[in-house]
C-alpha cells in the first residue's frame, strides 16, 4: 500500500505499552513506542506521527497532557488519544481540542482502542478539511462492493476485520482498498493518509457510519 498510518506510543508501564503497540500494528498501524515525554520529544521529528497516542500519568514531566500540547505546537494535524486510569477527563480542561479520552478500564477488547484512534484520526480530518464540491461524483462512481469498502474504512475496520466480514482473503480486501482509492482518484504519494482521507470523504457525504459490532 502506498500509505502508512504513524503511532507514537507513550506509555511509562513496558506491559501496557508493549500490549498497546502489538493492537496498533495488528491494525496495520506504524508504531513507534516509547517510556516518557522527553523520549517522545526527541523522537518526534523523525516519526512524524499521525497520532500520539499517550498516557496522562507518565511517573515524571512533562506529563501527557504537556506532551500532547508540545506535540500539537510541533505537528498541528496530529492527533491526539488519551489512554489512561482516570475515569474522565474532566479535571483537565486544557486538553488538546479535538483529542480523544479512553479510559483504560473501559476497554474490554483492544478493537475499542482501535476504533477510538481511527475515529479520532478521522474527525481531526473533517475538521481540518472543507466539503468539496466533487465529493457527491467520487461516491456516485462508485460500484456497490466499493461503496461497502468505504462504509467500512470509515467505521474504522482494518482491512484484515474486512476480510473476516466478508469471509474473504485479505489479499482480496487489499485489491478492493486500492481499487476503491483509485476509484476517489485518491493519491498513492506516501505524504497522503489514503485512508483516512477516503474516510473523511465518506463522513463529509453521509456523516458517521453507525458502527456495525465486529463481532456479530
Amino acid at each position: 500500500m502506498g500509505w502508512v498510518r504513524r503511532v507514537l506510543v507513550v506509555e511509562d508501564q513496558p506491559f501496557m505499552r508493549g500490549l498497546v503497540a502489538e493492537a496498533l500494528r495488528g491494525a496495520e498501524f506504524e508504531v513507534r513506542a516509547c517510556a516518557s515525554s522527553s523520549e517522545a520529544v526527541s523522537m518526534f521529528a523523525a516519526v512524524d506521527p499521525d497520532v500520539l497516542v499517550t498516557d496522562i500519568d507518565l511517573g515524571s514531566r512533562p506529563n501527557g497532557v504537556e506532551l500532547a500540547h508540545v506535540a500539537k505546537a510541533l505537528s498541528p494535524g496530529c492527533a491526539i488519544v488519551f489512554l489512561t486510569n482516570y475515569p474522565s477527563e474532566a479535571p483537565f480542561s486544557e486538553l488538546p481540542a479535538g483529542s480523544t479520552f479512553v479510559n483504560k478500564g473501559s476497554l474490554d477488547s483492544v478493537d475499542g482502542l482501535i476504533r477510538a484512534v481511527n475515529s479520532t484520526l478521522v474527525e481531526l480530518a473533517v475538521t481540518v478539511a472543507p466539503p468539496l464540491a466533487s465529493d457527491a461524483a467520487k461516491i456516485g462512481a462508485l460500484t456497490r462492493v466499493q461503496l461497502d469498502t468505504l462504509r467500512m474504512i470509515a467505521e474504522g475496520w482494518s482491512n484484515a476485520e474486512i476480510a473476516k466480514q466478508r469471509g474473504s482473503s485479505i489479499r482480496s480486501v487489499e485489491k478492493a482498498v486500492s481499487r476503491t482509492f483509485e476509484a476517489l482518484g485518491l493519491s498513492r504519494s506516501p505524504s497522503v493518509n489514503a485512508r483516512v482521507a477516503a474516510a473523511t470523504l465518506y463522513a463529509r457525504t453521509f456523516g458517521w457510519p453507525v458502527p456495525a459490532d465486529s463481532d456479530t
